[in-house]
């Protein structure tokens, strides 16, 4: 007979995953500074020695969790084009689309800090820049430069807003604004 083991299978690939995402967590809840080795090893349950190997500086955990971060958020583009192309009413289904997203705090925190230290760091400008980039592209093609432009910039200053308040905007608000900044058309 032999002994149980309360061990977890080795999965490299699936804990760096999981202290990616934990160190996510705890900067969307505690900001950049906040993050250590011991807080992402306690959220994502493993030893600190496991965070430390797969990242032996807080550097590459911060900008790995960041990166995860931005990647997911822009992938969630793919998402709202399946969306869009399947409603005709672009404001209703982007209002529907935006209360989604900003219902998920952690995800706008984590992004907010990414844009906030990309201001400081340019090499983090690239990952700062995947979801706004990656909302025009989606939108310019559906309602002109102009107009993408405007809803691209609405959409950060909502998020925002949800941010500072802690009350996201109601998707009737969403819908109007958006209604509003569309209304001129392809341009």
């Amino acid at each position: 007979m032999t002994a149980r083991s309360d061990r977890r299978p080795r999965d490299p690939a699936g804990r760096r995953l999981a202290i990616v995402e934990a160190a996510g967590r705890v900067i969307a809840r505690r900001g950049l500074g906040g993050l250590t080795h011991r807080r992402v090893a306690a959220e994502a349950d493993v030893p600190v020695g496991s965070t430390t190997y797969y990242f032996s500086d807080l550097d590459a955990l911060r900008e790995a969790a960041l990166a995860h971060a931005a990647t997911a958020s822009a992938d969630l583009l793919e998402q709202w084009r399946r969306d869009l192309d399947k409603d005709p009413d672009l404001a209703a289904t982007l209002a529907r689309l935006t209360a989604v997203y900003l219902a998920d705090p952690d995800r706008h925190r984590t992004l907010n800090e990414l844009y906030m230290a990309a201001t400081h760091r340019p090499e983090l400008q690239r990952l700062a820049r995947l979801w706004p980039d990656g909302l025009l592209a989606l939108l310019e093609p559906r309602i002109g430069r102009r107009a993408a432009t405007a809803v691209t910039v609405f959409f950060d200053g909502a998020t925002l807003h949800a941010l500072v308040t802690g009350a996201p905007m109601s998707t009737d608000e969403l819908a109007d604004a958006i209604a509003r900044l569309v209304a001129d058309g392809p341009q």
